[in-house]
């Protein structure tokens, strides 16, 4: 992994400049801290990419898993109407197919990719994950994956969606996160909140020696209050990347740094 970083951090210069403001803004980091921080979140970064390909082929008795929560996810798997997993681009929440296939929940996953950038290295992830169940639902402009949403809650699948991504046209919130104001999409919370189903927080997080680490959190949800499951949601997502700061992935100008005093 330390011999494709150093082009990222070089070459990639709007993606390093939203790290570097995300470590010295919003976390206080020192610029030399920023510095190493943004170098060591590439690196977990790519450790996510190998480990999503290293499992499926076979290496998952290589890897460990940790459940927190997974009551929730029990319990609305018991309705049998399908549920969302709401998550965001932090970890790796791709992983969660196999915790769910390590605790025989007898269910089909479908996850929402809202990174257009990277539509190929998703293709390519594609080829092992068919074969356990899954499948990509690409957001659109068009909105054609609302009906491939409901489609797959219609059949009890779990639909795992990403709420801090969105694209260029798409209707926002906004919310608070780490002392700033951020847009966020509206689509997965009018979702959530339009359709009678179990709604879950849920982030795959790794740690030390190959260790995964699924946190699975109940929320209430008032009917079509999209605002209200919104700052419910940046709530939860803040413990979670303060507790891995360097397991933030969301590689843009998420906090609209132009506009920064």
């Amino acid at each position: 992994m330390h011999l494709p970083i150093p082009y990222f951090c070089f070459f990639s210069r709007k993606n390093v400049q939203g790290l570097s403001y995300y470590f010295r803004k919003r976390l206080g980091y020192s610029w030399l801290k920023s510095s190493l921080s943004i170098y060591k979140t590439y690196y977990r970064f790519g450790q996510t990419l190998v480990d999503k390909i290293a499992i499926p082929i076979g290496k998952k008795d290589h890897y460990s898993y940790e459940f927190d929560g997974e009551e929730h996810i029990s319990e609305m798997l018991a309705l049998g109407k399908g549920g969302i997993l709401i998550s965001a681009h932090v970890g790796n929440f791709e992983m969660a197919q196999y915790f769910f296939k390590k605790r025989n929940f007898d269910t089909a996953i479908s996850i929402v990719i809202t990174d257009q950038d990277h539509e190929d290295i998703k293709a390519y992830l594609e080829q092992f994950t068919k074969r356990d169940h899954v499948n990509f639902i690409v957001v659109k402009e068009d909105l054609s994956h609302i009906f491939e949403i409901n489609a797959a809650l219609a059949k009890n699948r779990v639909v795992c969606i990403s709420g801090d991504r969105f694209l260029n046209k798409t209707k926002t919130l906004k919310a608070e996160l780490l002392g700033k104001e951020a847009l966020f999409p509206i689509g997965p919370f009018q979702i959530a909140t339009r359709l009678q189903v179990p709604v879950l927080f849920v982030y795959v997080m790794r740690e030390p020696k190959q260790h995964y680490h699924l946190y699975a959190r109940k929320v209430k949800i008032e009917r079509r209050d999209a605002q209200d499951l919104l700052n419910k949601f940046a709530k939860h997502l803040e413990l979670v990347v303060k507790k891995y700061p360097l397991q933030w992935f969301n590689f843009y100008d998420f906090w609209d740094v132009q506009n920064d005093n």
